[in-house]
């Protein structure tokens, strides 16, 4: 199959050019205000419409510094010190899901502790448009033709511009179909019955861990990294721990609420 090129630039005015994988992160916080006003609800927090926007601004804010921060550490740093100001050319790409997710956890811990209320019980909200947003950064990720897969013959392989004449796997749509509907399936249902503070949160830190370790056995790794340790990618590397730190926290979650 040949890849679709859709043209990553959507409108342009001028000398202005607005692109598909922009408009993807503003539809992923604008459905984030709609879930986190509708959680703060459910949850009878005392949290105004203007609270709910200020919160998604701070998580919004962490996600886009942490992600160029992530990227710059643990994706590129060499070149970075090399051409410090290409740090700040955030229009030339380069984020890190999980620079983001620690940006947006800082902003989350800020807001909770100015509006005192329990940084889990406002995660556990949260976390449910985390999907959403990935979903649809994957999708950006498609259509900018980026983070392509490795070489396949499965029938479904994509000839992508910049990776050579072979197909390869669209492994940002494996992604966007595991970190998006079936990540926020999962949490949903989770989310439908009380279950102990953190669970939902701490479910989402697994499943991320889980999927992204089992996309990057057909994703292409980084150029500019290669395999890391034993056949494995930063981006796996990066994820195992999270799959880890998930199950023990759910597990230490329902252990606290069954000894107190």
């Amino acid at each position: 199959m040949q890849f679709p090129r859709i043209n990553p630039v959507f409108l342009r005015l001028g000398p202005l050019e607005f692109r598909w994988y922009g408009l993807m992160y503003i539809l992923g916080f604008i459905a984030a205000y709609f879930i986190i006003r509708s959680g703060v609800k459910r949850k009878h927090l005392t949290l105004s419409k203007d609270d709910v926007a200020d919160l998604v601004f701070a998580a919004a804010l962490g996600v886009i510094l942490g992600g160029r921060t992530g990227y710059v550490l643990f994706y590129n740093l060499s070149e970075y010190v090399a051409h410090p100001l290409e740090i700040f050319a955030v229009w030339h790409g380069g984020m890190s899901f999980h620079g983001g997710l620690i940006g947006a956890i800082l902003g989350g811990l800020f807001f909770a502790r100015k509006k005192k209320i329990s940084f889990f019980t406002l995660a556990d909200i949260c976390i449910m448009a985390t999907p959403i947003g990935l979903g649809l950064g994957r999708i950006g990720n498609f259509i900018n033709g980026e983070l392509y897969g490795r070489v396949t013959k499965v029938p479904w392989g994509m000839v992508f511009p910049g990776g050579g004449d072979l197909p390869r796997h669209p492994s940002q749509l494996y992604e966007a179909f595991l970190e998006g509907p079936v990540a926020f399936s999962v949490l949903w249902l989770l989310a439908r019955k009380e279950r102990p503070e953190g669970v939902v949160f701490w479910s989402f830190i697994s499943l991320y861990g889980l999927f992204r370790f089992i996309v990057e056995f057909f994703r292409e790794p980084d150029i500019q990294l290669g395999f890391i340790v034993g056949g494995f990618s930063m981006g796996q590397l990066l994820s195992l721990p999270m799959l880890f730190l998930g199950l023990t926290m759910i597990w230490r979650s329902y252990r606290k609420e069954k000894l107190d």
